[in-house]
């Protein structure tokens, strides 16, 4: 018994000493546990947000709800507003605030004012003055049906912000991802002539989706284009890159500038949109999606495809259930119908074709009866 109580005294301790230095040895190693997707995406979030914060260095505007009273007492607000020792735009301020232009301002209406004006249209920006998401990105163009406004990135840096009434409910501008087309500095509609639209870039050739110029009442009324103040069509319209071609000259689909428009409004609001409720610049921020190129392609309802460019759909499919899609998804709400797209110039050359036709015809017959009364 004492000999086997000598050999534990004698091993205990060197086995000891053995972990021990182990211990020491792995002391300095990095024990690397992987980090679960929740954590990395909560880690990348974290650096997003601390880099918009970064490059939000505007100070904040307050914003009041006015009910215009009077004439005078909108006049009193457009005094108030305007600096005629600058010439930045003052009143351009108020007008994308509202998203409309100045003459639809109306007595009994509630419109938003700011407190300052800061001569730099980005303060006012209800989209984030960065976006992780779009940093590897040359051009982009986040639209907000929702918000009737549009903001335009490079490499994730916002470059401008602007109003926009997009499509009305029966004629909606759908969400999902599209790509600027082709332009046009004074297009006439192809499907009616007497519209005619100053900076006009397509973004959909099919369905005829487009910025462009045009009378701007603070709602979505469009027939499926994103309609804009003229400054800022204009500078769209030099800004924005249209489709590539590949090595045989033929488009490549969805090649230009990236548009993406990220959600849809809701039209059980019957007056005004919810800019209004904002309290100041940094009351309400849009939140975008992580991966703009990821969004899907729009989906378009067929029966807003004019029945002559129904033949060059990518995908024919897509566009004939779209409309049950959409539904669906509650961008359509139910017993809403649909407004089918029309070709005003084809029934304005059918209608001036029938009255030459009637013309013709009610002079043959005044010529034949000048024939029988002179054989009489």
């Amino acid at each position: 018994m004492k000999i086997i109580s000598r050999i534990k005294v004698v091993i205990l301790p060197s086995l000891f000493a053995f972990i021990l230095f182990l211990s020491c040895e792995k002391k300095d190693e990095t024990i690397e546990i992987p980090l679960t997707k929740e954590q990395i995406d909560s880690i990348r979030k974290a650096d997003d947000e601390k880099e918009i914060a970064k490059h939000d260095t505007f100070p904040k505007i307050n914003y009041t709800q006015v009910v215009i009273r009077d004439k005078t007492h909108l006049q009193e607000i457009f005094n108030k507003i305007k600096n005629p020792n600058s010439e930045f735009p003052n009143l351009k301020v108020l007008a994308t605030l509202n998203r409309k232009e100045l003459r639809f301002f109306a007595i009994g209406q509630t419109i938003v004012v700011p407190d300052t004006i800061i001569e730099n249209m980005l303060a006012y920006s209800c989209f984030p003055q960065y976006y992780p998401g779009a940093k590897e990105i040359k051009k982009i163009i986040m639209v907000s049906n929702k918000f009737q406004s549009y903001a335009c990135y490079e490499y994730g840096h916002l470059v401008r912000f602007a109003a926009s009434n997009t499509g009305k409910e029966r004629t909606q501008t759908y969400p999902g991802r599209y790509a600027l087309e082709w332009k046009e500095a004074v297009h006439r509609s192809s499907l009616d002539s007497e519209w005619v639209m100053p900076y006009n870039f397509n973004f959909h050739s099919e369905a005829g989706n487009a910025f462009h110029q045009f009378m701007m009442p603070g709602r979505p009324v469009s027939h499926s284009c994103c309609r804009q103040f003229m400054d800022d069509a204009k500078w769209l319209f030099y800004w924005g890159e249209g489709f590539k071609k590949d090595e045989k000259g033929k488009k490549i689909p969805i090649s230009g500038t990236p548009v993406v428009l990220i959600d849809h409004f809701d039209f059980a609001r019957t007056r005004g949109g919810p800019w209004l409720d904002f309290k100041s610049n940094k009351d309400s921020v849009i939140s975008l999606p992580d991966d703009p190129m990821a969004v899907e392609e729009a989906l378009i309802p067929m029966c807003q495809i004019p029945e002559g460019s129904r033949g060059s759909l990518r995908n024919r499919q897509r566009f004939v259930h779209a409309e049950d899609t959409l539904r669906a998804r509650g961008v359509i709400r139910p017993g809403v119908k649909l407004i089918v797209t029309v070709d005003y110039n084809k029934l304005r050359r059918q209608k001036e074709l029938k009255e030459i036709r009637a013309r013709e015809a009610k002079f043959k017959e005044a010529q034949k009866k000048k024939e029988a009364k002179l054989l009489n």
